[in-house]
C-alpha cells in the first residue's frame, strides 16, 4: 500500500446536536429483530459453495478496489483450522444477480490456491448494509499464514493476510499480540493503525471501543483541537446513537480509514466489546430485567433494550468475531456470549469476558472514599461479571493452568484499585472500573490464589492510560506500605497491562496539559504521584496516545508501549516507545527493560 493509499479518510458532513423526542421513532420490534440473527442469517459466517463456474475469479488488476469494497476487508475469529473472512460490498455497484467470490492462498502471488468459493445468497447480503462474512474453519492448516481475496464483477479487493491458532497440542515458541482500545475517530488521526500495520505480531486483540456512539464531542476535552475530515451525521439527526442505521454508519465510517483499513488487512483481529459500543456507562439493570446507560433516553427499557439490540446486530455485522448465539434464550442478555476462550497451543490461553452486559450500575458516590466503597458496604448482589460468567471464567483459568504456560485474562476494565491520596483520605475516583465493585473483585483474587494461579496476565484498557502493576489478594495505601513495607510476593496473583487509548480523551488532554512548556514536568509529576499512592502499580502515563505489544515466550511475558501522534494525519507520524515491561516465567515480578528496547539492546 501506498502512503497515499494509507492517507485515506471516510468523512461526513458536520455532525448536529439535537434534542432526542421522548418517544422512539418506529423501528423493527425487538423480538423480530432479534429473529434476524437465527443460525440461518448471514450476520453468521457461511461456509463459501464451491464454484460452478471458474471465471467468477478472473478480475481486472486495474479496476479500483475501493469503488467496490470501500471498508476493505478484514479477518478475524481464528481456530486451528480456519478463520474468518470478511468485506462490505458498496451499494452503488451491487447486483442481486452477481456472486461474490472468494479466494485464499499460501503465497501473496497466489500461485497455491488452497480454497476457492462463492456466497450467491444476494438477499442476505442485502439485509445486512451488504457485509458478507465466510467462515473457514476447517479449511486451512494450523498457526499458518495465508492470503485471501475478494471478487466482485471485474474488481478484486486488496490482498489480505490472516493466520490460524496453532494446534492444541503444538508449541509455539512465540506469540505476539498487538493490544488496541478506545479509538474515538472525532478525537485523532490513526496513524498508530499504520504502524500496527508494520508491527511482526501474530493477532490484534482490541479490548473494546472500537467506536463512539456520538456524532459531536460528548467525550472530547473542551482543550482538544478539531480534526479536520473526521465530521460525522447520523442517519437519524441526532447526536448520539438512534437506531440500527445509525450503528452501522458508525462502522461505515471507521472502517473507511486507511490506516485502520491497512493494520486489519494485514493482521487477523481477536475483537470485545465495551461500553461505547453501546452506549456510555451501560450495565444491565436487573429489576427492568433491560440494559441502561448514560443516554438521554437510558432509563427507558424498552428503548435501550431494542438500542442494545441495535448496537450488537451491527457489531457482528461489521466485526468478524467468533462468538456464541443462542436464539432460544429468553433475555438479551443471555443470547450474544462473548465470552470465549482461545488457546495458542500451549503456550498461551486467552480468555475474554464480557463486563458491560452482566454488570449492574456503578454507584453514584458524592465521595468514592475507602469507606464509602467498602465491600461490605455494597449493595446485595452487586457484580461486574455476573454468577454464571464467574463461574465459567474461574473454570477457565484452572483448565488453562493445566493446558497453557501463560493465562491471560482480556479484561475490558482496570481490575487494579486506583487511589487518589492515602489513608483516611484515600478515593477511588474510577467507579466504573473493578473499583466500583471491591467485593466480587475481592473473591475473584482470592479464588485465583486459592488455585494457584501462576504466570497469570491481564490486558485491558478503559482508562486511556499506559499502565503496569500487580493484582494481589492485599492492598496497601501509601502510608501503609511506608510505615509497613510491600505486600508479600506470595499475595500478588498476576501482573496487569492496560493499553492506552488510540485517540480517547486521556487525563492531560482533559485539562489541556498535552502540549506546551508544562506538559513534561506534568507527566513526570503524574506518573511519580500515581505510582507513590498506588504501590501495586509500577508504571503509569496518561500523557500520550498510541498501541501496545505483548509477546509471550516460555520464559517470559513482555509489555511495550508506544505513542503515536494522532494529532498528525500522515503515516510518518512520530512513534516514541513510552514503556517496556517484563515478567519472568514462574514470578510474579515486573522487571523495566525499557533501556533495552529504547537502545536497541534487544
Amino acid at each position: 500500500m501506498t502512503d497515499e493509499d494509507a492517507g485515506r479518510r471516510g468523512t461526513g458532513d458536520p455532525g448536529t446536536r439535537s434534542r432526542f423526542p421522548r418517544q422512539a421513532p418506529n423501528s423493527t420490534d425487538h423480538d423480530e429483530l432479534l429473529s434476524l440473527l437465527s443460525r440461518h442469517d448471514l450476520a453468521f459466517a457461511r461456509d463459501p459453495k464451491e464454484p460452478d463456474d471458474p471465471s467468477v475469479f478472473e478480475f481486472d488488476p486495474d479496476e479500483d478496489a475501493d469503488e467496490t469494497f470501500p471498508q476493505s476487508i478484514a479477518s478475524g475469529g481464528p481456530t486451528s483450522e480456519g478463520v474468518i473472512l470478511w468485506t462490505r460490498i458498496d451499494p452503488d455497484v451491487f447486483d442481486h444477480d452477481m456472486p461474490l467470490a472468494v479466494e485464499v492462498a499460501a503465497d501473496e502471488a497466489f500461485t497455491e490456491v488452497v480454497h476457492r468459493g462463492v456466497i450467491e445468497d444476494s438477499a442476505a447480503i442485502e439485509a445486512h448494509d451488504y457485509t458478507v462474512k465466510v467462515d473457514l474453519d476447517g479449511v486451512l492448516d494450523s498457526f499458518s499464514e495465508y492470503y485471501y481475496r475478494f471478487v466482485y464483477g471485474t474488481t478484486a479487493s486488496r490482498i489480505g493476510r490472516c493466520r490460524t491458532l496453532p494446534a492444541p497440542d503444538e508449541s509455539p515458541e512465540e506469540l505476539s499480540l498487538a493490544v488496541l482500545t478506545c479509538q474515538n475517530y472525532l478525537n485523532g488521526y490513526y496513524p498508530a493503525y499504520h504502524y500496527i500495520a508494520q508491527e511482526d505480531i501474530d493477532f490484534i486483540v482490541h479490548v473494546g471501543d472500537f467506536i463512539y456512539e456520538s456524532a459531536d464531542g460528548h467525550f472530547k476535552s473542551r482543550f482538544a483541537p478539531e480534526y479536520p475530515g473526521r465530521e460525522k451525521d447520523f442517519p437519524s439527526g441526532y447526536s448520539l446513537v438512534e437506531s440500527l442505521e445509525d450503528y452501522r454508519y458508525l462502522y461505515r465510517v471507521y472502517k473507511s480509514d486507511g490506516y485502520l483499513q491497512e493494520a486489519l488487512e494485514q493482521h487477523t483481529i481477536i475483537p470485545a466489546w465495551d461500553d461505547h459500543e453501546i452506549a456510555n456507562d451501560v450495565h444491565w439493570d436487573y429489576e427492568a430485567d433491560a440494559p441502561a446507560a448514560d443516554h438521554p433516553r437510558g432509563d427507558d427499557p424498552e428503548f435501550m433494550t431494542r438500542l442494545a439490540a441495535d448496537a450488537m446486530h451491527a457489531w457482528w455485522e461489521y466485526m468478524p468475531a467468533r462468538i456464541e448465539y443462542d436464539h432460544d434464550a429468553d433475555r438479551l442478555q443471555e443470547r450474544f456470549r462473548l465470552w470465549r476462550r482461545f488457546d495458542f497451543g500451549d503456550l498461551v490461553s486467552l480468555v475474554m469476558t464480557d463486563e458491560r452486559l452482566f454488570r449492574t450500575e456503578e454507584r453514584d458516590l458524592l465521595l468514592p472514599t475507602e469507606r464509602a466503597t467498602a465491600p461490605e458496604r455494597e449493595p446485595p448482589d452487586r457484580t461486574m461479571l455476573g454468577p454464571s460468567q464467574m463461574e465459567w471464567f474461574l473454570e477457565q483459568v484452572e483448565e488453562t493452568q493445566e493446558h497453557s504456560t501463560w493465562t491471560v485474562w482480556s479484561d475490558e476494565v482496570l481490575t487494579l484499585p486506583f487511589k487518589v491520596g492515602a489513608g483516611p483520605a484515600t478515593l477511588y475516583p474510577v467507579q466504573g472500573g473493578w473499583d466500583g465493585y471491591r467485593r466480587e473483585r475481592q473473591y475473584l483474587m482470592n479464588a485465583l490464589a486459592a488455585r494457584d494461579v501462576e504466570n497469570f496476565v491481564t490486558i485491558t484498557g478503559d482508562m486511556h492510560c499506559y499502565i503496569a502493576g500487580y493484582q494481589q489478594t492485599e492492598y496497601r495505601d501509601a502510608l501503609d506500605h511506608k510505615l509497613v513495607g510491600p505486600v508479600d510476593e506470595e499475595k500478588r496473583v498476576g501482573v496487569e497491562f492496560m493499553t492506552p487509548a488510540l485517540t480517547s480523551l486521556n487525563v492531560a488532554e482533559a485539562v489541556g496539559l498535552t502540549e506546551g512548556p508544562l506538559a513534561k514536568p506534568t507527566e513526570r509529576i503524574l506518573r511519580k504521584a500515581v505510582t507513590l499512592q498506588n504501590p501495586h502499580i509500577e508504571f503509569f502515563d496518561s500523557h500520550h496516545w498510541g498501541y501496545s505489544v505483548v509477546t509471550f515466550t516460555e520464559d517470559d511475558c513482555t509489555y511495550v508501549g508506544y505513542s503515536v501522534d494522532k494529532s498528525v494525519d500522515s503515516p510518518d507520524a512520530p512513534r516514541e516507545l513510552i514503556t517496556a515491561q517484563r515478567v519472568p516465567e514462574g514470578k510474579t515480578q515486573l522487571e523495566d527493560v525499557t533501556d533495552e528496547y529504547r537502545y536497541g539492546k534487544r
